[in-house]
């Protein structure tokens, strides 16, 4: 009593295998010429910061017996005051400054993503509270902070990376609870609930997968701010000590050898530069490809 017909466009449609949100991501993300080019920036500047100073046949500090001599085939970077290969330091300094961004980005993750989310979900008084105490440490100038820790604490690797996260993640923070505001009162959530989960499993399972995008973003942006910052710290004296390196100890150096010297400043001046280029690059093609309506 039924004949068999043709297949109509819509049922060719319907058969097509449903691809992912996160293979979409991807598909947004690789189409995005400037994305691509910061992504393809940072792993060149990640591969030279890991195997140009193994492979050098110089040291970040030894004396190569040439006194701020410019740029040549034995010296690419030139070298400094103190007759150190530029070009070891640069990326040895690299090392630091990625280090250092990296890590105090990934301490406002993990502190940010904790606070947002136990403020969002528990809501009413709980959630007044740990905003306020956000509020307060907001207020406060994020640099006059950082100068002040460092001081206390004396310059160094690890005070810069504690003097960073101490209000670093306020941010990440505030992120998280609007996103976890947005799905605390999904029907999947509800129904966690009811089957009995406890907040920590709902904050695991359901809540922060489902903001994963806004903190990919974040955090993607909170990195170069975060080696700037370190940057500029390091330039007034306050950052890693020699005879550490970091990109804004030697624009610093290089800043008083400026006239007689200008390669000294220009090369970790341009290494900041085009980092913190890629990581805006990049974190502004991940918020596009997340979400595609705030493409302009």
């Amino acid at each position: 009593m039924f004949e068999v017909v043709g297949r109509s466009e819509n049922t060719d449609a319907l058969s097509k295998k449903q691809v992912s949100y996160w293979k979409e991501v991807f598909y947004r993300f690789s189409h995005n010429k400037l994305a691509v080019l910061g992504l393809f920036l940072l792993a060149i500047i990640a591969g030279f910061a890991i195997f140009a100073p193994i492979f050098s046949s110089y040291s970040y500090e030894q004396n190569v017996g040439l006194y701020n001599s410019a740029p040549s085939a034995a010296n690419w970077f030139g070298t400094d005051d103190l007759a150190r290969d530029i070009y070891v330091r640069a990326w040895e300094g690299a090392r630091i400054s990625l280090f250092i961004g990296i890590t105090a980005a990934v301490i406002d993750l993990i502190i940010g993503v904790l606070w947002g989310s136990i403020a969002g979900l528990a809501g009413g008084r709980v959630d007044n509270i740990m905003m306020r105490i956000a509020d307060v440490l907001t207020a406060i100038p994020y640099l006059l902070v950082v100068i002040i820790l460092l001081v206390v604490m004396e310059p160094g690797l690890v005070p810069m990376i504690i003097a960073l996260s101490i209000t670093g993640w306020v941010n990440m923070a505030r992120i998280v609870r609007s996103e976890v505001l947005k799905i605390k009162n999904q029907e999947y959530v509800l129904a966690a609930r009811t089957l009995g989960a406890n907040q920590w499993h709902i904050i695991k399972r359901h809540l922060i997968p489902n903001a994963m995008g806004a903190i990919l973003v974040t955090m993607t942006m909170t990195i170069p701010s975060a080696i700037f910052t370190e940057s500029f710290l390091s330039y007034l004296g306050l950052g890693v000590q020699a005879p550490l390196a970091s990109w804004g100890t030697m624009a610093s150096e290089g800043f008083k050898a400026l006239q007689s010297a200008p390669w000294r400043l220009l090369f970790p001046a341009f290494l900041i530069s085009i980092t913190i280029f890629a990581f805006n690059a990049v974190g502004d093609g991940l918020r596009d490809a997340l979400d595609p309506k705030l493409r302009k």
